[in-house]
């Protein structure tokens, strides 16, 4: 749905500053690459003391999500010519997501940040989502505080983890699922059957947290080639799935599979499944040749997390990830989910 109009924002006193916010145009997005890198560079320098080659790894986030989410995209434009700041956000359903936000170095502290966490915020209004969540670096104050003004509050830790792929080294056991579970790509699914099988991924997305829908990431991963779903299915039943980035111009770091989102169905919760699924996630990844595979966990589902330590997953870093709206339904600590709200 289109939010409302392009608008300036206001300074402190409702003066109209030089800065104002707009969405994004498609020529806009190698400066929104930019702003982003260079605001996370300068961050990271400070934070760790020496500045890195790329500020994600060489993980991109502007071009497709512009392209899925266009109505969802801000800049904050200095005098008509310079963009100094930018905001992303999606709707999947009912949830809504806010991130990456970034406002060069310079220009911080000058509540154009605020502007854009505003603007972002009309769009989830459009959209009616009734849970709003961001992920933020839990050492910083400065994030903490300016997400709060907007309503967002600290719920738990998200785990960035790993493994390196090393067909010489042993795979850690594995329970086996009872009855034969198979592993289909849905970018080789006929067209056809694509439309219903978004249905069965939905399914078990709105089980999960009502509205929920992952559809469009399914999608925009399967038109441009970013990576592909796969599914987990015993005969005609869809016991599974996973949203995976391949490296490239996707949210995959250089020489790594990345799962966005992977989830059980909750109706048929066995470890067993999880532990199954990332052993084909891992065979997808020695069939790419990549180095390791980047598996998100939120801590709040307890039992995916231990899972992963038993397939002999390792935490990278952590991110802190903050909600508002409705959750009543959410959380489930049994729920074998993994998902990635950066």
């Amino acid at each position: 749905m289109r939010a409302t109009v392009d608008r300036a924002g206001l300074d402190p006193q409702g003066r109209l500053p030089k800065v104002q916010v707009r969405r994004v145009r498609k020529g806009d997005l190698s400066r929104v690459k930019d702003v982003l890198e260079q605001t996370f560079g300068d961050f990271l320098e400070r934070q760790l003391g020496t500045r890195p080659r790329q500020a994600f790894s060489g993980a991109q986030y502007v071009h497709h999500r512009w392209l899925m989410e266009p109505w969802g995209c801000f800049v904050a434009e200095e005098d008509n010519a310079k963009i100094v700041g930018t905001a992303l956000a999606v709707a999947w359903g009912s949830v809504g997501l806010l991130g990456p936000v970034a406002v060069l170095t310079n220009y911080q502290n000058q509540t154009i940040g605020q502007q854009l966490i505003r603007a972002t915020q009309e769009f989830f209004d459009e959209n009616k989502t009734a849970l709003q969540g961001v992920m933020t670096y839990p050492t910083s104050a400065k994030h903490l505080a300016l997400y709060h003004k907007f309503g967002y509050r600290p719920k738990a830790l998200t785990a960035l983890m790993s493994r390196v792929l090393d067909r010489s080294a042993p795979r850690p056991a594995t329970k086996l699922a009872r009855g034969p579970l198979t592993v289909r790509r849905y970018s080789q699914l006929e067209e056809t059957k694509k439309k219903a099988t978004l249905g069965r991924v939905h399914r078990i997305t709105n089980a999960l947290y009502r509205g929920l829908d992952l559809s469009k990431e399914v999608e925009i991963v399967d038109g441009l080639a970013l990576g592909d779903t796969l599914l987990l299915e015993r005969a005609r039943d869809l016991v599974g799935f996973a949203v995976v980035h391949t490296p490239g111009v996707s949210e995959a770091p250089a020489g790594t599979l990345y799962v966005k989102y992977m989830a059980i169905d909750p109706a048929q919760k066995r470890v067993e499944h999880l532990e199954q699924f990332v052993a084909a996630v891992e065979d997808f990844g020695h069939e790419l040749g990549v180095q390791r595979v980047v598996l998100p966990v939120y801590l709040r589902y307890w039992l995916a997390y231990s899972t992963l330590v038993r397939c002999g997953y390792q935490v990278d870093f952590t991110m802190l990830r903050m909600q508002k709206g409705k959750q009543e339904d959410y959380e489930d600590p049994t729920h074998l989910v993994l998902d990635d709200w950066r």
